[in-house]
């Protein structure tokens, strides 16, 4: 049987002070009032039964996700004490399923993107659960065709495309966050396509391949997933990794007898990570995405955010391509080029004091 997995675990601080340890960005009703956790979830439903969903998330936020998503089956929240990065929060969720179901295939999806339109969405992941059903020795994984030198995404190099319709690539490398140089080179090449960070497998070919490169990790899973309470005691304790790192890249190597797969995700994809991502969402261009309450005069380019209740307006005068955005006790006021620096700042308010973050 089909299942899917939401990662829903980030703290989303290039979105502070939106997005804050009581309410993180994939909860955030950011898009037509909607958070990126439903828009996730309703996507997922479009080919997986709601029943066979797991979300995975920060324990503080289980009550939150029931209630965004009533449909979710509560036992399908998987709370995590702490975060300890992907490999940790897949390995657990993949456990999960197999140990409901041993002949599963599992989508491992995120709750930070926006994709459209929702069809092709659909039909790269029937595509997807296809071939990972058809192949035990397969980790499939989505890849969207560049439009630009993008250096904000993570790329795979792929080989030549299998004669099915529709395609299958071998992928041959990972490689991260590349200069402007390097990005423009991997565009001009047409085989270096950005990695969209979701998956697709069979649980127990993945539980194989996490077994063989991360032993302890998967032994200490199997423990937990046997034990769901003795989670405080098994979860600190866990090997803080990314899945790529872990798994993706060395079996792309050829370290094990598995093989990395890509299908081409055919969609406008969105990691909605930041400020300008979800300026772009909103619409920003030579005009103004505004939410809430604001007055502008000669200004253009500019994301205004009032997140209202309080009785506060935002007023800008000659004032183009900023962040500016007002969330109770904090105001950001930043140029749109360097909403990378909203990182730097969570810190610094931090110290300034708890409730700031």
């Amino acid at each position: 049987m089909d299942y899917a997995v939401i990662m829903a675990g980030g703290a989303g601080t290039r979105l502070w002070p939106l997005s804050r340890r009581g309410m993180p960005k994939q909860l955030l009703p950011v898009i037509n009032g909607r958070s990126l956790l439903q828009l996730a979830f309703e996507r997922a439903c479009t080919v997986i039964d709601p029943r066979n969903v797991i979300v995975c998330a920060g324990r503080a936020y289980r009550d939150l996700i029931c209630a965004q998503l009533p449909q979710l089956p509560p036992e399908n929240v998987l709370a995590e004490p702490l975060g300890r990065d992907s490999m940790a929060a897949v390995t657990w969720s993949v456990a999960t399923i197999a140990q409901r179901d041993s002949s599963a295939t599992v989508a491992i999806l995120s709750a930070d993107h926006v994709i459209e339109p929702m069809a092709g969405f659909t039909a790269a992941l029937k595509h997807a659960l296809a071939v990972a059903s058809a192949d035990d020795q397969a980790l499939v994984t989505f890849a969207v065709k560049p439009t630009s030198p993008h250096t904000g995404f993570g790329y795979l190099h792929l080989g030549a495309s299998s004669d099915t319709e529709p395609p299958v690539f071998p992928v041959l490398q990972f490689a991260e966050k590349p200069s402007v140089a390097v990005a423009q080179t991997y565009l001009k090449s047409g085989r270096w396509w950005w990695n969209s960070g979701m998956f697709c497998w069979r649980a127990d070919t993945f539980l194989r391949q996490a077994a063989q490169l991360q032993p302890k990790l998967a032994e200490a899973i199997t423990a937990l997933v046997e034990d769901p309470a003795a989670i405080d005691q098994i979860y600190p304790a866990l090997t803080k990794i990314s899945v790529d790192y872990a798994v993706m890249e060395p079996v792309s190597h050829g370290v094990t007898e598995a093989h990395v797969l890509a299908i081409e995700l055919s969609a406008q994809w969105a990691d909605v990570g930041g400020f300008p991502a979800l300026a772009h969402q909103l619409g920003v261009e030579s005009g103004n995405a505004i939410v809430g309450d604001a007055v502008v005069l000669n200004s253009t380019g500019n994301l205004i955010w009032s997140k209202g209740g309080d009785g506060r307006l935002i007023a800008v005068s000659g004032v183009h391509d900023m962040v500016v955005v007002q969330d109770g006790d904090v105001t950001l006021v930043c140029p749109m080029d360097q909403a990378e620096s909203v990182k730097q700042l969570v810190d610094l308010a931090r110290d300034m004091g708890e409730q700031y973050a």
